[in-house]
């Protein structure tokens, strides 16, 4: 076994994280699904030989991928993941008080049993609330009957099975499956890592297409390629800046202040203000 992990991402740029250990390796139906134990990291996940998370830094992309959004949404009661087989988003969404229902789709329910047994501290896993389905995301957004007040879309790389929920259709029919005050929160990519730059442009060009309101947002992930990572922000109408959304983020705090570690009321004004290169990408 090599004692180190790499994943490059342009040519012969990339990430190294030193293994001690493979604890999980599996080939699936759909993408190769690892679990690993790093050296100063924690306990790694990776798939088709991308890192999706890692127990030192994963607060922050499910902070960003679920907060900003939940806090957005006036009263946010059913709320639909697509992907998030490690669990974090979900546990993350869990944090709110008026959320009554968590529908977690996940095609590969490798990557939930793996996560379950190798990443047992990320997933609220017993919590009520939460019902996983392991199905086609895609295939599942396209037949919602009960409308859901805000949707996060928890997939990887757009590669694989995950490729589909950076078309156009599929972010039309989060729109239709959303309520009136529905919103959609998205990972995006690295702006900085050139081939990732196609998918950007797409998506918020389809986001700009179909949704009232779109928005770029962004957060720091060490293990993420680049380390910037993007996020989008879509809705019917509602701005994520405006007055009363900021006054709930600042309420929210008296509920959520002690378990988060990267996401806050400044952190939610200025993930906002983009860099004048990403915003080429996107204009």
């Amino acid at each position: 076994m090599s004692s180190t992990f790499n994943e490059f991402y342009e040519k012969k740029t990339g990430l190294t994280v030193g293994i001690e250990e493979v604890l999980f390796s599996k080939e699936t139906a759909y993408q190769m699904v690892e679990i690993l134990e790093t050296d100063s990291w924690g306990r790694m996940m990776t798939i088709d030989g991308m890192v999706m998370l890692s127990e030192k830094d994963e607060f922050v992309y499910h902070e960003m991928l679920t907060h900003v959004g939940l806090l957005a949404h006036p009263n946010p009661q059913r709320v639909l993941i697509i992907g998030g087989g490690d669990g974090g988003t979900a546990r993350e969404v869990l944090r709110h008080p008026n959320v009554q229902i968590v529908d977690m789709v996940e095609i590969d329910e490798v990557v939930v049993g793996a996560s379950k047994e190798f990443l047992s501290g990320i997933g609220d896993w017993d919590n009520p609330k939460l019902n996983i389905i392991i199905d086609d995301g895609i295939e599942y957004v396209n037949n919602i009957d009960d409308s859901y007040d805000v949707i996060i879309i928890d997939g990887s790389d757009p590669t694989g099975p995950a490729a589909g929920l950076f078309e156009t259709s599929f972010i039309k029919a989060c729109y239709d499956g959303l309520s009136e005050d529905g919103i959609l929160t998205a990972q995006t990519e690295s702006p900085w890592v050139e081939s990732y730059q196609p998918s950007i442009k797409k998506i918020f060009a389809a986001l700009d297409e179909i949704y009232e309101v779109s928005e770029m947002y962004l957060a720091h992930i060490p293990l993420y390629p680049a380390g910037m990572w993007s996020f989008s922000f879509a809705s019917k109408g509602r701005d994520p800046l405006a007055d009363e959304v900021l006054n709930r983020v600042e309420d929210g705090m008296s509920y959520l202040g002690n378990e988060l570690q990267y996401y806050n009321p400044e952190i939610h004004r200025g993930c906002f203000a983009l860099p004048g290169f990403v915003k080429e990408i996107i204009e």
